[in-house]
């Protein structure tokens, strides 16, 4: 607490959703949006069991990509609606989503039917309107090819450094870049990445979080054999605005 007493209490409240309601899935982004006063929760991507129509014994535990929908979630009036959009051709996981004001940056991601990693980069826009909402995409250049990584926060609002994460399924991706989000769009700029140790630059995976602002956990397994061993090895990444 750094000196201050503060007492922070957390509370957690159930919501029941009526409308187009989204499967159980994991590897999905939820981002809040702004528009005209209003709030709302974008769902976007993630993986899910096959359908019942589709599942045999043989495929019974098989995961697929979700349909390429948006769902947006009102939890003031606890409604939520699916929306397809044409630029929006393939379920994807484990992407890297963004939001500013009525903005979401959709990056990188996992397809399941192709096994790739697209360098892609989407940008929603969402507009609270009465009545319905309205919502358009633009699919955007310089994408990465990203999978299971890290957003930090850094400096002003809206500026991230990302690092970890996968390119491949055998390749972990050793760079870092910086992101900016402002009213012109999206910025991304590459930076120079810490000294790895070698722990890091041998393990084949790698997973972690942000801790605060500027500031992320790395954890690998110890060993070259992860499935053998409950040991792992933390690191706290720290990063400087330049400036």
């Amino acid at each position: 607490s750094r000196g201050f007493n503060k007492k922070v209490i957390l509370k957690c409240q159930e919501k029941e959703l009526v409308g187009e309601l989204p499967v159980a899935r994991y590897g999905h982004t939820l981002s809040v949006v702004h528009s005209r006063g209003k709030t709302a929760c974008v769902l976007f991507g993630g993986r899910s069991y096959m359908s019942p129509a589709e599942r045999t014994t043989e495929n019974w535990n098989c995961m697929v990509d979700c349909l390429p929908q948006i769902y947006l979630i009102d939890l003031e009036f606890g409604c939520c609606t699916a929306h397809t959009l044409p630029e929006l051709t393939d379920g994807q996981s484990f992407h890297l989503a963004l939001a500013r004001e009525d903005y979401v940056y959709f990056l990188g991601g996992h397809i399941a039917s192709t096994d790739c990693r697209p360098p892609r980069l989407f940008r929603l826009r969402v507009e609270l309107l009465l009545g319905s909402p309205l919502l358009s995409c633009e699919i955007l250049n310089d994408g990465l090819s990203i999978t299971s990584a890290i957003v930090t926060p850094i400096g002003s609002a809206h500026e991230y450094i990302i690092v970890g994460g996968y390119q491949s399924d055998s390749q972990k991706r050793m760079q870092c870049t910086y992101i900016a989000l402002d009213d012109v769009g999206i910025r991304l700029e590459p930076r120079e990445p810490p000294e790895w140790s070698s722990e890091i630059n041998h393990s084949r995976t790698w997973f972690g979080g942000t801790l605060e602002k500027g500031s992320a956990l790395i954890v690998v397994p110890s060993g070259s054999n992860s499935a053998s061993t409950d040991t792992y090895y933390f690191y706290q990444l720290d990063f400087q605005q330049e400036g």
